[in-house]
């Protein structure tokens, strides 16, 4: 139960923490750091959905330009009418060519590491190009104060 709490909050961490990209070259303080050894390595891929946060924006710009260029026909009540459609039409327009939503892939990996004390830890990190694992690779699990673990390659 103790390993899958551990397993558990570290891959939490990791994972609230993956939309961070990790910066190399950023001094961080580190807490401690354990030797150990890959048990096993495995590629994982999620989706993350995310909010257009510049939603509002958008339709209120196309409503705005919608609205200026029905002020351009028409005169009296027929102008106000062909404002206030061209102001829906171009909302309605700028609404739908923006999706609230759209999705992000988060290409991960999974390590299973033995430290040097035999404990076993499975960390969950952002998948690192320059960084590849595998099986029987010695490794370093460094513990960064801001709460995260890095696992990198012994040298």
């Amino acid at each position: 139960m103790k390993k899958f709490l551990l397993c558990f909050t570290l891959f939490f961490t990791l994972v609230s923490g993956a939309q961070a990209q990790y910066e190399r070259n950023k001094a961080v303080p580190v807490e401690k750091v354990l030797f150990g050894q890959v048990l096993s390595v495995r590629d994982i891929s999620e989706q993350e959905l995310i909010e257009d946060k510049n939603h509002g924006w958008k339709v209120f710009g196309g409503a705005l330009i919608g609205g200026v260029l029905g002020n351009q026909f028409g005169s009296g009540s027929g102008r106000t009418a062909a404002t206030i459609l061209g102001a829906l039409l171009g909302g309605s327009v700028a609404g739908n060519n923006n999706p609230e939503y759209h999705s992000r892939t988060l290409e991960l990996v999974e390590l299973m590491i033995r430290t040097e004390d035999n404990k076993e830890y499975m960390v969950v990190q952002d998948y690192d190009s320059r960084m590849v694992f595998s099986t029987g690779n010695e490794v370093r699990m460094v513990y960064l104060a801001n709460g995260l673990v890095r696992i990198d390659k012994q040298m």
